[in-house]
């Protein structure tokens, strides 16, 4: 993978076969692992699920030539961070590079315009009627937190949006997080997407 003039990314390793991307991933703990959603032995769902599993300080993104809404719904579920397709343009893949190592959720809009109907039984999000009463248990923060996490805001741009420390949009996060019942960041951006919260572009 070439930088293309980007000097703020380092590549700390490359390889084509997902078993040895696990393995580097272990031994240089890079902030991102970017990988193909097909390699030889793992697939990028396999990565995911092993860097989850070992519980590496590791975001991973996944680049696609199939844009698929079952493989989408597989990577998220495999803890996947971010999910693009292989014909973006070099500036978002180092936008959703960034935005990923900074704790950020980058799922492409198109991909996921399109495949939003299928999420709620995929990622078992709760019935309406438990999402409305968890919406309602958030404060005014959180939901404001929530609507840019939603937009794949970073938290420091989150921060300087709502003129606090990091270490207090941290916290509004988690427990935005906690009230609805997410794992993670990606599961909040699909959810407000899903309610309408959100819609794609804006």
């Amino acid at each position: 993978m070439e930088t293309g003039g980007f000097s703020e990314l380092v590549i700390a390793g490359e390889t084509g076969d997902g078993g040895e991307a696990v393995a580097l991933a272990r031994r240089l703990l890079p902030d991102v692992l970017v990988t193909d959603a097909a390699l030889p032995r793992m697939d990028g769902a396999e990565v995911a699920r092993a860097v989850v599993a070992a519980r590496l300080p590791v975001r991973v993104l996944v680049l696609t030539a199939h844009d698929s809404d079952q493989q989408l719904i597989e990577m998220i579920g495999a803890g996947a961070t971010g999910y693009l397709c292989k014909d973006a343009p070099p500036e978002e893949l180092v936008a959703a590079i960034r935005a990923v190592a900074a704790g950020g959720a980058v799922i492409s809009p198109q991909v996921l315009a399109r495949a939003l109907p299928r999420f709620a039984a995929a990622l078992s999000t709760p019935d309406d009627t438990a999402v409305t009463a968890d919406l309602r248990a958030l404060t005014g923060r959180e939901r404001e937190v929530l609507l840019h996490v939603a937009r794949g805001h970073t938290n420091a741009e989150i921060a300087e949006a709502l003129q606090v420390s990091e270490t207090t949009v941290k916290t509004h996060v988690g427990h935005m997080l906690a009230k609805l019942r997410l794992r993670d960041r990606t599961q909040a951006v699909v959810l407000a997407y899903e309610i309408g919260l959100v819609k794609p572009g804006t």
